[in-house]
């Protein structure tokens, strides 16, 4: 879906050179590349960043027992040691190069950031060395307030470090994302929800629930992406009134992941620096630290400051029959919108309540016809200390309701990890049955479940998940217009360089790695 958008973008790009008098040499970058030569710069993993290290050539040979018979099939050792998408454009002899992004539906975000940035290191080294003016531009921050907000001390400053000693403060006002905020972008999401409208729901009946990530503790001071999301969540919002007078106002609703909170009994030292942690009022995420730009402790508010499952018991409770749930930031499947998610609204609301619960869905889940597991999050352990205290070891209840009239085995699992400690990840105590009608609404001291049909306050309607834009061609032409606006406008001022995070930077001083 990716290379399929890309290739509608080169076409439209390219359709519009002879009326601009441009030659677009168009190419791609990820984050994370399945293809090392779509890394910006593939040599900065391939190259040691320690004094003594060794090229990053690991194809998994000589592990344990397997020694010599474990390599990984089709490896090559020098697959980092290639030309990327920065080097690429340089050598075709481009002017300057334009990032156009739609890694979290364009919104800016640290990782879209890092790939510009690294593109900035390479071709300011290139620049030192050729003589040559080559800019790099990035369409969703033409301001570039990520890197003018970046902070200032410790030189070099990454999350690694803890907290920065000084900030470089940047209003957001008057720096807007031309990409994310565009109306345009709102309607391909505005479109995936329409086609899941229950027949004989009405419009006033129907919730729409709007799920994102957010970013991560400290970079709100340089990262704008909650900001972002949240014009995008409003665009889609209005955009879906607008069409849908019907729709009730506060049956719109945008919600965020769980996030890691601090246990003030966990006693720090050495190799214990933090009393953050998951927990199971969180959901076992962490995901979801929605820190506004520039805010220590502020979050959104109001209809968009929700956590999921606290906007699908408002939805609940306000008598929606529809849930439609839609994951505004990617732009194609993955298995965020195909698994995670609907595990995530499973475990609130219940797996028979899935729209296609009867019919199933082979096509996107084979043999199997749907994308729900037994419980969430699937990685924990399922062994736990028998209530009892009496120092056996049993297997885990994690089942909704309990595991009989086993007293040793409650559900859900007590903490298993000391209190005085971080929890663990895979504590079970985390872990969320997958039920049949989801834990919203649902009171154990009230009685047991029916795995037939709804009991106590549990939701009685149907939900399903939103289908992102994937191959739809006009979101290649989206990003032409975005590419053709920005390069017949003026540009915004002078470019920017780079900044050089750590010791892994291509630096200023002598051009290598230290």
């Amino acid at each position: 879906l990716t290379l399929t958008r890309y290739k509608h973008l080169t076409e439209a790009l390219e359709a519009r050179e002879q009326e601009l008098g441009v030659d677009f040499v168009v190419d791609y970058a990820s984050w994370l590349a399945p293809d090392p030569s779509h890394h910006i710069y593939p040599r900065n993993l391939y190259t040691p960043g320690v004094e003594g290290g060794s090229p990053l050539t690991y194809c998994g040979e000589g592990i344990g027992e397997l020694i010599g018979k474990d390599r990984w099939e089709g490896c090559t050792p020098e697959r980092y040691n290639v030309d990327g998408t920065a080097e690429r454009l340089i050598k075709a002899g481009v002017d300057e190069i334009v990032f156009v992004d739609l890694t979290t539906s364009g919104v800016r975000f640290f990782k879209t950031w890092d790939v510009v940035n690294m593109a900035r290191q390479v071709v300011a080294k290139h620049n030192r060395e050729t003589g040559a003016d080559i800019k790099v531009w990035w369409v969703n921050d033409p301001t570039d307030l990520m890197t003018e907000s970046y902070p200032e001390e410790p030189a070099g400053w990454t999350l690694s470090l803890g907290d920065f000693e000084k900030d470089r403060t940047v209003p957001l006002e008057g720096r807007p994302n031309p990409v994310s905020s565009d109306p345009r972008l709102a309607e391909f999401h505005v479109k995936g929800i329409e086609e899941h409208f229950t027949p004989g729901v009405s419009m006033a009946e129907t919730g729409i629930l709007l799920v994102n990530h957010a970013t991560r503790l400290n970079n709100q001071f340089f990262d704008p992406k909650i900001d972002d999301t949240v014009v995008l969540n409003r665009n889609i919002k209005g955009l879906l009134q607008e069409r849908h007078p019907e729709l009730k106002e506060q049956n719109i609703l945008g919600g965020w992941f769980g996030m890691k909170t601090p246990n003030p009994f966990v006693e720090l030292g050495p190799r214990t620096t933090s009393r953050f942690e998951r927990t199971r009022e969180m959901r076992g995420e962490n995901l979801g630290d929605a820190r506004l730009y520039e805010k220590r402790n502020l979050f959104p508010d109001g209809d968009m400051g929700y956590r999921y499952w606290e906007a699908l018991d408002e939805l609940k409770n306000n008598g929606v029959k529809q849930i439609i749930v839609a994951f505004p930031q990617i732009m194609v499947d993955s298995v965020l919108n195909l698994v995670e998610v609907p595990n995530q609204i499973a475990k609130e609301i219940g797996f028979k309540n899935w729209l296609y619960f009867d019919t199933l869905d082979f096509e996107t889940y084979p043999d199997v016809g749907h994308p729900f597991a037994d419980f969430w999050g699937m990685g924990v352990d399922t062994e736990c200390k028998a209530a009892d205290g009496s120092g056996d070891v049993v297997q885990c209840c994690l089942t909704m309701g309990g595991c009989g009239d086993d007293a040793r085995r409650p559900y859900p699992p007590p903490r298993q990890t000391q209190i005085n400690k971080v929890r663990k990840d895979l504590d079970p105590s985390l872990a969320y049955d997958v039920s049949e009608f989801g834990h919203l609404g649902y009171d154990p001291e009230q009685g047991p479940p029916n795995l037939d049909a709804p009991v106590q306050d549990q939701y009685r309607g149907t939900w399903t998940v939103w289908t992102p834009p994937n191959d739809n061609p006009d979101v290649g032409k989206f990003l032409a217009d975005k590419v053709v606006d920005f390069v017949t406008s003026p540009r915004p001022g002078r470019a920017v360089g780079p900044v050089y995070l750590g010791k892994r930077s291509l630096q200023v001083d002598t051009g290598k790695r230290l």
